[in-house]
């Protein structure tokens, strides 16, 4: 091609050739620049029309097989969206010879994209080009001599069998059942991970007919990573096929996956148990799921236990009303009695977060009776997060059979965890404390954790200082004003005069976050004068902090305090505005805004 200038409207093209020209004496080795040319390829073809992307670009670029797999992937990716370009799903057959060049590519990553972009056309294409164009293609990529051809094809069953005839859906299905059984593992792979799509876009009678038999072939795959695909795809079934069908085609299925020898398949059962709770009958449901769910609770493979504890919860939901407590008790329970104490950290963490649940299930008496030690002994598990799971989940038990008793029950632990080592422990406690407060009242609640409260807000992780003081706030807000001028003002203010200036900051966090809640009168009265003080600190962080609350306190103050605000805050604002400190300086500013706002 002669050269060209810039004002000439083959420029586009001519630059992009220069950039990804592969031939030897031209080929510009920085991949990246390359890729760059590829990513503005929507650009290109902006300017040359739909007619020359058509006849020139599109071409090119089908060329480009033998390019760096970074390349190719981000020109699969760019070939979906260029129906626009092309002219609209009319002419959307140009860009399927570029993409089943790509989906036969060795590279996976490259082969998914061109995959993902194919179903995005196909998803537009007519029913007369979907016969005359795009089913071909897919029969050519699942005729491949490449198991990366015949991979592909597996993924544009969904797009092909949405837009065609009754016939030709008949042959798709014969092509998806020779994939099925393909020599290569990889393939029968593929096509299992698309078995579930396939069920809306088939006419069910043809479906059952045609393809539950393929699911049962992969179903017992000598290879456990198809049988997992298809184990998975349990669930998707259970919600298509009547009770009567599931009972007869899934069940046989899911009873064998869950004694597979492969743990992987098993995990895969576990995963689906819950969905197949409300597909099948009541009977079944007691007869037989139970007793397999509670099989691989006590699974060998800890994977599989930990799967199923963290279905616990929903499966059990799921078991019908009239006999939901006496399978909970008898089949659940004993498991989970042996699980609290599980050699596996993972599996007894799965189980925290969902065991607690059960008391809803199971009633007040059953809970105190039964899973009461349990709590007890996993808020002593050494691992912090069991811990941690039990604390965020105590007001599932509390609303059975309430706050005190289990305050009652877990009360030295809780105080024991109060200063448990892992700060995340300490915080799920500090955020129980106002529920904690709302049911043992007032003063109850001060003599068993006033201290605690107070202890929180100079504790070493800052998070933890935040949320003590939200956690006070809170506890004003339920207790009401006297009780925060009685137990929580005098000790929040004497921490004003400590050593430590990280102490007197907490002091004034503890201000900005009580201050409403205690309102003006008490603003005025107790706090007001301790802050300011502090506007005199040799730390610059205090003092700026100071500037930042006096802010604050001015606003609530306002109303029915102007002549304080004028009188006591704005002078010491304006000499925090005077000093060395230039972030001093600055929250001092907007303060003196906020004052006279």
């Amino acid at each position: 091609m002669a050269s060209l200038g810039p004002e000439d409207d083959l420029y586009p093209i001519q630059v992009l050739i220069d950039e990804l020209r592969s031939d030897e004496e031209q080929r510009n080795e920085d991949v990246q620049l390359r890729l760059n040319s590829i990513r503005k390829l929507s650009t290109i073809s902006l300017a040359l029309g739909e007619e020359r992307t058509r006849s020139e670009l599109i071409p090119f670029v089908s060329e480009l097989m033998e390019d760096e797999d970074e390349v190719l992937c981000a020109l699969a990716e760019q070939l979906g969206g260029f129906l626009p370009l092309v002219g609209g799903p009319e002419y959307a057959n140009c860009l399927l010879p570029a993409l089943e060049n790509l989906a036969a590519v060795e590279e996976t990553v490259v082969r998914e994209r061109a995959v993902d972009s194919l179903r995005i056309i196909g998803a537009e294409h007519s029913s007369a080009d979907m016969e005359s164009c795009f089913v071909p293609m897919l029969r050519r990529l699942a005729q491949g001599d490449w198991f990366t051809a015949r991979s592909s094809a597996c993924g544009l069953f969904k797009p092909a069998f949405s837009a065609s005839s009754p016939t030709l859906r008949a042959e798709l299905c014969t092509v998806y059942r020779t994939l099925c059984g393909d020599d290569t593992p990889m393939v029968r792979r593929a096509a299992a991970a698309r078995f579930f799509e396939l069920a809306p876009c088939i006419e069910k009678d043809q479906f059952k007919a045609e393809l539950i038999p393929v699911w049962n072939t992969l179903a017992s795959d000598e290879q456990d990573s198809v049988r997992v695909l298809a184990v998975d795809a349990s669930g998707v079934l259970a919600g298509i096929l009547t009770v009567e069908e599931t009972e007869e085609s899934v069940m046989p299925i899911v009873r064998e996956a869950s004694r597979d020898k492969s743990w992987r398949v098993r995990l895969a059962a576990a995963d689906n148990f819950s969905k197949l709770v409300s597909a099948v009958t009541p009977d079944l449901v007691k007869n037989e799921l139970v007793a397999s769910f509670a099989t691989l609770l006590k699974d060998p493979e800890a994977e599989v236990r930990t799967a199923a504890c963290k279905r616990l919860r929903t499966f059990c939901e799921q078991i019908p009303e009239d006999f939901r407590e006496d399978a909970v008790m008898n089949d659940i329970m004993p498991c989970v009695q042996t699980l609290v104490n599980d050699a596996n950290q993972n599996v007894k963490i799965a189980l925290a977060g969902d065991m607690m649940s059960l008391a809803t299930l199971i009633g007040k008496d059953k809970t105190i009776e039964h899973l009461l030690p349990m709590f007890q002994s996993q808020l002593k598990d050494e691992v912090s997060e069991v811990r941690l799971n039990i604390v965020k989940n105590l007001d599932c038990v509390s609303r059975v059979i309430g706050v005190q008793q289990l305050t009652q029950s877990i009360l030295p632990t809780v105080v024991e965890l109060a200063e448990d080592n892992k700060w995340r422990v300490r915080l799920a406690i500090i955020e129980y404390m106002p529920l904690l407060g709302q049911q043992l009242g007032p003063e109850a609640f001060s003599e068993k954790f006033n201290t605690l409260c107070m202890n929180w807000l100079v504790d070493n992780v800052y998070a933890i200082r935040v949320a003590a003081a939200t956690n006070l706030r809170r506890l004003v807000e339920t207790f009401g004003k006297d009780w925060a001028q009685a137990s929580i003002l005098p000790k929040v203010l004497a921490m004003a005069r400590d050593p430590n200036y990280l102490h007197r900051l907490t002091t004034l966090f503890s201000v900005n976050m009580l201050a409403e809640a205690v309102g003006a009168e008490l603003v005025h009265s107790s706090v007001l004068n301790v802050i300011v003080q502090l506007a005199t600190d040799s730390v610059a962080n205090v003092r700026f902090n100071v500037a930042r609350t006096l802010g604050r306190l001015a606003v609530i103050l306002e109303k029915d305090h102007r002549g304080v605000v004028t009188s006591e805050i704005k002078p010491v604002l304006e000499r925090l505005n005077q000093d060395s400190d230039p972030d001093v300086k600055f929250f001092a500013t907007e303060a003196l805004v906020a004052a006279a706002t």
